[in-house]
């Protein structure tokens, strides 16, 4: 059988290649895809090799599938043709894989767009979960894009209150207001400070989750937070934050700083505030079924898997306008 997939073959080279699948061993099933998510962050900078994200080439990316069983080995017993899964799978149009490596889409109504938001929307909670939010207390989460605006959902979820966020782009901030956002404020505005000093009641966030993967929001980060706030490193930084005073700006503060990278997980079993990739998944999976997470409005492009490289040139151009890009596959399905 014949599929497509996204490839790298060299920085900042994309073609979508056809393959041969290999048939499918007797505990294996045979997936085809519906869509997958392109996460912008972090593929954009290991396409282009930004700082700390220099891969291999040839790379065949991706991490956010959702897909549905078409064939089915005869030893499985715990997968059926017509079920729908989730699962850590690159941009491709069918995959074979173990049963294992799947979880299952519970609902039937809930759009294949949507629940391919499990895996970033998961990525996000790590981080939120560490932050360690008590119900009423204000959170600021710096940058809208994809990240930011999943962790600001989250972080409203777990009980921070005011939940403010923080961009550069307005249009962001207007999404951002949408899906929750208590107040959204443009850290270029001159009375930003005063601002967030105002929303906080003059004692700085007690929470920053640092979202945009710029070396210098770091350093608003920890200007901001307030006195024993925790900050957290969401974002993969992009390069060396400069000129930070760790005396003035972390210990005399009484800061604590948690990075929050999605490797850092228990791979076994979950515990207060440290859950495992697959128990975080299929708590995002059950959060979108249940409306209780928003990210139909996160979708600023729709592209045909075939496409692929067009939407990836819209993404090393980093307009401010893209945010969630599916990429379709099997839409007849």
């Amino acid at each position: 059988m014949k599929a497509q997939r996204v490839v790298w073959p060299d920085r900042a080279k994309v073609d979508v290649e056809t393959f041969a699948l290999s048939p499918i061993g007797d505990d294996e099933v045979l997936v085809a895809t519906e869509c997958t998510l392109i996460s912008p962050g972090t593929e954009r900078a290991f396409l282009l090799g930004l700082p700390n994200a220099q891969g291999r080439y040839p790379s065949r990316p991706g991490y956010s599938n959702i897909g549905t069983v078409i064939e089915v080995g005869k030893a499985v017993t715990d997968c059926e043709i017509g079920d729908r899964v989730a699962s850590t799978q690159g941009h491709t149009s069918h995959f074979v894989t173990s049963p294992s490596r799947l979880l299952k889409v519970a609902s039937p109504d809930v759009p294949a767009e949507e629940a391919v938001f499990f895996n970033l929307g998961a990525i996000a909670l790590q981080g939120v979960r560490k932050a360690r939010i008590e119900l009423g207390e204000a959170t600021l989460v710096l940058g809208q894009g994809l990240i930011g605006l999943l962790a600001m959902q989250l972080s409203k979820l777990s009980g921070a209150l005011p939940v403010i966020t923080a961009d550069l782009t307005d249009s962001r901030l207007d999404i951002s207001k949408s899906v929750g956002a208590d107040y959204t404020l443009n850290p270029e505005d001159a009375d930003f400070s005063e601002q967030l000093g105002s929303l906080t009641e003059g004692s700085g966030p007690a929470v920053v989750i640092e979202a945009t993967g710029h070396p210098d929001a770091i350093s608003t980060a920890l200007d901001v937070a307030g006195r024993d706030a925790r900050v957290v490193l969401l974002a993969s930084t992009r390069g060396e934050t400069p000129n930070v005073n760790f005396y003035r700006d972390v210990h005399k503060k009484g800061l604590i700083l948690y990075g929050a990278h999605n490797s850092i997980r228990p791979r076994q079993e979950s515990s207060p505030n440290f859950w495992t990739l697959e128990d975080d998944s299929v708590l995002l999976l059950s959060l979108i079924t249940h409306k209780r997470f928003d990210v139909a409005p996160l979708i600023s492009h729709r592209v045909p898997g075939e496409d692929a490289p067009k939407a990836y040139q819209l993404l090393m151009e980093w307009n401010s306008d893209l945010l969630g890009v599916v990429l379709q596959w099997n839409n007849s399905m």
